[in-house]
């Protein structure tokens, strides 16, 4: 048999026919309406009030409890119980409370875990732009070196040369080099300047 959960106020009384546990899970498999809507109406309440003191939260104590019923209706041919319908009912809504509560763990967790992972994201694309961005620029003032003055530079800092084995390869003296790289030197601090602070963030935040 099937169907939806038979849909009723929870603050109704109990219906005065009492049953036997045995009777009322008997009654329950075979799809008794009125039965079921008894032993919500007569447990609800302290159901509710259990779900309460795991949850902390009246709505979410009162989704809990309706998701157990609801179960049990979807279910209902196959309920098993020890006997006593009252301590199935509260077992079961102390394990969808739990339940509930470890989710809700795992949720806040992959959160935490999501905001970690965009702000490194974000912060990874930032630097990404501003490197781009510094590179331009360096570019920019190295175009504006002479060109045996931009060759020295290059050979000095991105070949890491020392100033002997750049003056012997291009075939001047030790003391030239120095010139031209404190002219080199010169020219792109005037014009890095305001991209100092960039420099800083980028070799600070490595």
């Amino acid at each position: 048999m099937t169907g939806k959960a038979p849909i009723f106020n929870a603050y109704f009384h109990p219906l005065s026919v009492e049953y036997s546990d045995s009777t009322v899970i008997s009654l329950l498999k075979q799809g008794n309406q009125k039965v079921f809507e008894m032993v919500f109406k007569s447990h609800f309440k302290n159901l509710h009030a259990y779900a309460y003191t795991f949850l902390k939260d009246d709505g979410q104590a009162e989704e809990v409890v309706q998701n157990v019923f609801c179960r049990i209706w979807e279910k209902r041919e196959l309920l098993k119980t020890d006997g006593s319908i009252k301590s199935y009912l509260y077992r079961a809504v102390h394990n969808e409370s739990l339940n509930y509560l470890k989710h809700q763990k795992v949720k806040a967790s992959f959160q935490v875990y999501y905001a970690d992972e965009m702000d490194q994201v974000q912060d990874h694309s930032s630097k990404a732009m501003l490197a781009n961005e510094l590179e331009k620029h360096i570019s920019q003032a190295m175009s504006e070196l002479p060109q045996q003055c931009r060759t020295i530079f290059q050979l000095s800092r991105f070949e890491q040369l020392k100033y002997q084995q750049i003056a012997d390869q291009m075939g001047l003296s030790v003391k030239t080099i120095e010139n031209q790289m404190g002219k080199a030197l010169k020219l792109m601090r005037t014009k890095l300047a305001e991209f100092l602070m960039i420099i800083l963030y980028l070799i600070i935040s490595r």
